[in-house]
């Protein structure tokens, strides 16, 4: 399977957030999610204003219990990185990223992105990670400067050299 721009901005932003300090599962959370909003941004949003906890929280990964749910409902907050900011929950003591109901977790990093790579996605992760690391501070924590300097002038030389090198 071809590696795509979504597959690049979801590994680039997981990275970003792993050399920021996240843990890698709420690196990969932070990933997934940043990739989804912004190909929905691409396509234009219907807003919604006020945002408040949702009464579900799902995952095709996992079904959550009443008890969870509520956990999750009370742990309901915005996080930000940098100048950037997701709504996020808390499920065993790690932070995941969610937009709606739908929680964004590394289980759901790993069927919508990893496996675009087949087996070495480890490989394109130690990549990410390394360009990330190239950069100052500052530009990490940079909504529009991580866009503008990291991602935008590599993501297609990614897509094609991921899918070339280590495309599923």
């Amino acid at each position: 399977m071809a590696v795509g721009r979504f597959q690049v901005m979801a590994t680039l932003q997981a990275a970003r957030a792993y050399v920021l300090g996240m843990s890698v599962a709420s690196a990969k959370s932070f990933g997934l999610n940043r990739a989804i909003f912004y190909a929905a941004a691409k396509r234009g949003f219907k807003g919604k204003g006020v945002v408040k906890p949702p009464t579900q929280f799902k995952s095709k990964e996992k079904k959550y219990s009443e008890r969870e749910i509520k956990k999750m409902q009370k742990s309901f907050t915005m996080t930000s990185i940098g100048d950037e900011a997701a709504y996020s929950i808390e499920i065993d003591g790690k932070k995941f990223f969610v937009i709606g109901s739908e929680v964004q977790s590394p289980d759901g990093f790993a069927r919508q992105i990893e496996r675009r790579f087949g087996k070495n996605y480890s490989k394109a992760w130690k990549e990410a990670v390394k360009i990330c690391k190239n950069y100052d501070k500052g530009v990490l924590l940079s909504q529009r400067y991580f866009y503008e300097t990291i991602y935008k002038p590599r993501r297609d030389e990614l897509a094609k050299k991921w899918t070339e090198k280590f495309g599923g």
